[in-house]
């Protein structure tokens, strides 16, 4: 079977689109599947529908990757976009090719650096993980390469500077998509550090903050990556060897904070693509984290306790599913500030991702760390709950019922609580202060104590939780009607 390639595809007479030669507009660093199954396809979809006609060049962030294998297949690779889309099942099939090469800089530092001499570049795309945008002290200039990624951007910069001399037009647009807040803010500080630091000028720092745009971004989409158990059989029905194979849910939303000159260069929306560009990415940040994983959080310790594994059989059950959908939008949209219709929208997305066939979600997967991400995702909504209505949101509170009553257990093991389901054990994974105070407290103290105890606790939650009328006496009720009646039972009342 040969590999895929221009050529492979020629001789299939496969006429799907394709797009062979084109600029490097495009400087992208990252090449796993993330990237390649959201801005990648995005990208793509411009070529073929806005005559963007624009090549990505990868860099590998990191020694060890993929780059050589994507320049064995020059660049292309099959994306399968999978799951429920307006009700329906789609599993739907594309070629990327908007990729022209990779480059390795840990072997030829100079291929990437002459990326700077090239005019037409004017995008730049980073995924490097949350651990990525560090500034590291050790990194110096004559590093080739620099260890860190803001660092290696911090010398294309400067090599762009001083090939075109400050002209301007000859920035960039630099697109961060790491998964930390205010990516883009976090990535130009990072770039000033290295400029000063390594006394790079103040022509270079002006140039730097006038003619580049570092947009903060906002990425959702579940990409699954190789599949690797189905390989075999998809390169088999396509003809053709796929060593990079992709897998991502049909859902994507991508909220880039710029100017809205940026809605011309990039014809996102023209192209039917949901992508947006805003002035301020910050309330759609909150959408996501209230509405995306704070049903999460709020629905799967419960859903666990009531007998089910995974994220896709709680929405085929009608108890979890109301349980959920009254958390959603009784207790959560309405205290958000986005258009209602904007709100519901992205509501009904999240039941149908959360319904997905392609994806078994295990929910002890999304059970770590519960405490901290109650905090985060759910206790905003709480109390603007409370602060608009003047009263406690039951279908939360019973989330943090849940969470105490999946987080019952009495003994460690090897860094995990230990505890049990219908006589089954189960691993509760958290920081050990967490663990240590519910295997100290859970049997030792009684109900009302316990949950005054872990409620009042200021480093779980940033607060004194038992100052909300109520909630410690609703809580310790909703504790006391689990034990008697069973999860099932109690989410049924809901």
């Amino acid at each position: 079977m040969k590999r895929l390639s221009y050529q492979a595809l020629k001789s299939l007479n496969d006429n799907s689109f394709r797009l062979k030669e084109a600029p490097e507009r495009v400087l992208q660093f990252g090449e796993g599947n993330f990237l390649r199954g959201f801005v990648d396809y995005f990208i793509d979809i411009l070529n073929e529908t806005q005559s963007f006609n624009s090549k990505v060049v990868v860099v590998q962030p990191i020694a060890n990757g993929l780059v050589s294998v994507l320049n064995e297949q020059e660049g292309l690779y099959t994306l399968y976009l999978r799951g429920f889309e307006d009700g329906e099942k789609v599993n739907r099939k594309r070629i990327i090719s908007c990729i022209s090469r990779g480059i390795n800089p840990y072997e030829d530092f100079e291929a990437y650096l002459n990326n700077a001499k090239n005019p037409e570049l004017r995008y730049i795309v980073s995924n490097t993980t949350e651990a990525g945008i560090v500034f590291e002290p050790k990194d110096q200039m004559d590093d080739a390469p620099p260890s860190s990624f803001p660092a290696k951007l911090t010398r294309l910069l400067y090599e762009r500077f001083k090939v075109f001399g400050g002209e301007k037009g000859k920035g960039f647009v630099i697109l961060s998509c790491e998964l930390i807040d205010n990516n883009g803010i976090a990535l130009k500080n990072c770039v000033d550090q290295y400029a000063s630091k390594w006394n790079l000028g103040e022509d270079f720092t002006k140039w730097v903050t006038a003619e580049n745009i570092f947009c903060s971004t906002l990425v959702d989409r579940i990409v699954t990556g190789y599949p690797r158990e189905e390989a075999e059989n998809l390169n088999a029905e396509n003809h053709y060897e796929d060593k990079l194979i992709n897998t991502a849910e049909v859902f994507a939303s991508w909220v880039i904070e710029g100017p809205k000159t940026l809605a011309d260069e990039l014809p996102f929306e023209k192209a039917g693509l949901p992508v947006m560009i805003v002035d301020d990415h910050t309330p759609y940040k909150k959408r996501k984290v209230r509405i995306l994983n704070g049903a999460h959080t709020s629905m799967v310790l419960a859903a666990y306790l009531a007998g089910k594994d995974i994220v896709r059989d709680c929405m085929e059950d009608d108890i979890i599913l109301s349980f959920m959908k009254k958390t959603l939008f009784e207790e959560i949209i309405p205290t958000l500030t986005l258009p209602q219709e904007e709100l519901l929208s992205f509501a009904n997305a999240v039941i149908e991702r959360f319904k997905n066939p392609y994806i078994d979600h295990e929910l002890l997967a999304i059970s770590l760390n519960s405490v901290s991400k109650w905090r985060a995702r759910v206790l905003p909504s709480m109390k603007a709950y409370i602060e608009k209505f003047e009263q406690l949101p039951s279908c939360i509170v019973l989330s943090f019922a849940a969470l105490m009553a999946f987080y019952t257990g009495t003994r460690i093991e090897n860094g995990a609580l230990i505890g049990d389901r219908k006589g089954k054990e189960y691993k509760i994974i958290d920081n050990l202060e967490v663990l240590e105070f519910f295997a100290k407290n859970s049997k030792a103290l009684s109900r009302p104590e316990f949950v005054s105890a872990f409620a009042s606790n200021e480093g779980f939650f940033g607060e004194d939780l038992t100052k909300y009328d109520g909630f410690v006496e609703t809580v310790v009720n909703y504790l006391d009607s689990i034990d008697t009646k069973g999860m099932e039972a109690v989410l049924k009342g809901m």
